[in-house]
């Protein structure tokens, strides 16, 4: 049974159509997809605070922060405010005026830009930086930036100007736009997000069409291995939710199992070639091996797609 919201990739059934190599696992298949969950917004803790004068700190739910979060001291208000930290040698940089923000976003170029919008005074602003300190040690293609919203008046200015409203808030850009952004989010869902927009060190092929598909079967067609296709969506909620686990997969991996992805929002190429696979929502997980589908999950159960990356890689699992 698939776990985890999945996104329809269209409102219409997918059509299958007769292709030269790759066959995708019909209907009757024990594999095929029997069925459309639409995706429900994803329920969140929301940590917010006022970016006025006087913070106000609003929680909606309780959760237990991550293990990796608790063993980290929370930095004091001083410490945020870069009083107490270096916040260049922790390659986070702190930006002060709209035309210093405009101009690390002109020098990052391609790079992913993760910006931390973050108040003083703010708690949970204080206890997501550290997190986001160790992803700038990790994923040295990214840029870090750090806007205190409430350190003057221009920082305010640049806020407002971004439509900030609350913290901490997380807004993501490439080539000087912004393409996604998150509110209120935890270690385990920035991590996600850096990783699915911009860690371009992983081992996993991006593929923009079907000529690429095809490019890398054709490659591996004499080692036999086995082709593990992630096919989401930009703004997918649980694809981004699941993609840590597939870097990690790749990494560990690498030498038996080959790993690709594919957004089907891309480009129309993408989207017909996944309808012609019979892919009808994501995330989707194809297992190719020898031009031929041998099998797919759909879902982003963490335990679920190593179970089934494993079984058909020939490892009997047992549950």
């Amino acid at each position: 049974m698939a776990s985890g919201c999945c996104c329809l990739l269209s409102t219409g059934v997918a059509v299958l159509i007769n292709l030269q190599k790759l066959d995708p696992v019909q209907s009757h298949s024990p594999f095929a997809v029997h069925h459309v969950t639409t995706l429900m917004p994803r329920k969140r803790d929301r940590f917010r605070s006022s970016l006025s004068s006087r913070v106000v700190f609003q929680c909606r739910t309780q959760k237990p922060i991550g293990s990796r979060f608790i063993s980290r001291a929370a930095l004091s208000s001083e410490q945020l405010t870069g009083n107490g930290i270096d916040i260049k040698d922790e390659r986070v940089l702190k930006v002060h005026t709209v035309h210093e923000f405009d101009e690390a976003l002109r020098l990052a170029e391609n790079k992913l830009v993760v910006v931390e919008y973050a108040a003083s005074h703010s708690y949970h602003s204080k206890r997501i930086y550290p997190f986001m300190v160790d992803l700038s040690r990790t994923c040295p293609e990214v840029r870090f930036i750090l806007v205190i919203g409430d350190e003057s008046e221009k920082t305010k200015e640049l806020c407002a100007r971004e439509n900030i409203t609350s913290v901490p808030h997380f807004s993501f850009y490439k080539n000087m736009e912004k393409i996604h952004e998150e509110e209120g989010i935890g270690p385990d869902q920035l991590e996600g997000d850096v990783l699915y927009y911009g860690d371009n060190d992983a081992p996993i092929h991006q593929l923009h069409n079907r000529q690429d598909v095809e490019a890398l079967l054709k490659k591996h067609t004499e080692d036999h291995k086995l082709v593990v296709l992630d096919v989401g969506l930009k703004h997918c909620g649980p694809c981004v939710k699941v993609y840590p686990t597939v870097v990690r997969l790749a990494r560990r991996m690498n030498d038996t199992v080959v790993f690709a992805r594919m957004n089907g929002d891309e480009n129309q190429e993408c989207m017909e070639f996944l309808r012609q696979m019979n892919v009808i929502e994501v995330p989707t997980f194809l297992f190719i091996r020898d031009y031929k589908i041998c099998g797919r999950y759909v879902g982003s159960g963490k335990g679920e797609l190593i179970g089934e990356i494993l079984r058909y890689q020939g490892v009997r699992v047992t549950y």
